[in-house]
C-alpha cells in the first residue's frame, strides 16, 4: 500500500520549512486525466495527451485533442451525436459548467504556475504529478502539498468527490497553522468520509 507521506524524498531537511502562506493567498490546482470550482482560487489542468469523455460504449469514447477544441464545442458535439445519452449521463452538465469557467481544457506538462495545493483524483495522476516536481528538481524551495483522492471515473462519483474535495479544501484554508494541521486535516477527512488520502510534500 502506497504511504500516505510518500514525499519523504520530495522533501528536504536542508531548508527551513516556508512560513504558512496567507489563507487568502492559497493557490489550488486540481489534476486528473483530462481537465474538465467553488469558492477558492483554482485551476484545473489534465495530464493525459487527449481529453477523453465515456462514449456510447467503453471502447467508444469520445476524443478530443488538448487545445483544440473548447468546451463549447465538444458540448455541441456530444449534443449532435446523443443528447439523451449525454444528458442522463451528465456530461453536458459538466461541459456546460465547465465552458462558463474557463475557454479549454489545460495540460499540466508545461505549466509555469506555482501552487499551495495540488488535488488529484487517480493515484497514476498523482504519481505523475510528484515525479514531475522532482524532476524539475527544488529551486525556490517554496511547498507545495499534493493530495490524492482516489475517484471511480463516472460523474455521479465526481459530484460526490467535488463536495469533499471542497470540504478539504476549506478545512486547509481554514486552518491557522496548516504545515503543522496537515496530518489532523487529513485524520479528520478520512475518518468523516471513510475515505483514504494520498499526501506528499514537494517543492518548487
Amino acid at each position: 500500500e502506497r504511504e500516505r507521506e510518500s514525499s519523504s524524498t520530495a522533501s528536504s531537511s536542508r531548508s527551513p520549512r516556508p512560513k504558512p502562506l496567507p489563507k487568502l493567498c492559497l493557490c489550488f490546482f486540481f489534476v486528473c486525466v483530462s481537465s474538465s470550482k467553488q469558492g477558492f482560487n483554482i485551476n484545473s489542468y489534465g495530464t493525459g495527451q487527449c481529453v477523453k469523455l465515456p462514449g456510447p460504449t467503453a471502447d467508444r469514447p469520445n476524443i478530443y485533442e488538448f487545445g483544440a477544441e473548447t468546451y463549447a464545442e465538444m458540448y455541441d458535439d456530444l449534443l449532435r451525436k446523443d443528447r439523451l445519452l449525454y444528458d442522463q449521463n451528465g456530461l453536458l452538465e459538466m461541459l456546460d459548467r465547465n465552458k462558463k469557467i474557463k475557454p479549454k481544457p489545460e495540460r499540466f506538462p508545461g505549466c509555469s504556475r506555482k501552487f499551495d495545493v495540488i488535488l488529484t483524483v487517480e493515484g497514476r495522476v498523482f504519481d505523475q504529478v510528484v515525479q514531475a516536481l522532482l524532476e524539475e528538481g527544488s529551486q525556490t524551495m517554496e511547498v507545495v502539498h499534493v493530495f490524492n483522492l482516489e475517484v471511480k471515473d463516472n460523474h455521479e462519483s465526481a459530484k460526490v468527490a467535488a463536495l469533499q474535495l471542497v470540504d478539504l479544501a476549506d478545512a486547509i484554508v481554514k486552518s491557522k497553522d496548516f504545515e503543522n494541521e496537515v496530518d489532523s486535516i487529513i485524520s479528520t477527512f478520512e475518518a468523516e468520509f471513510s475515505e483514504t488520502l494520498l499526501h506528499s510534500v514537494c517543492f518548487y
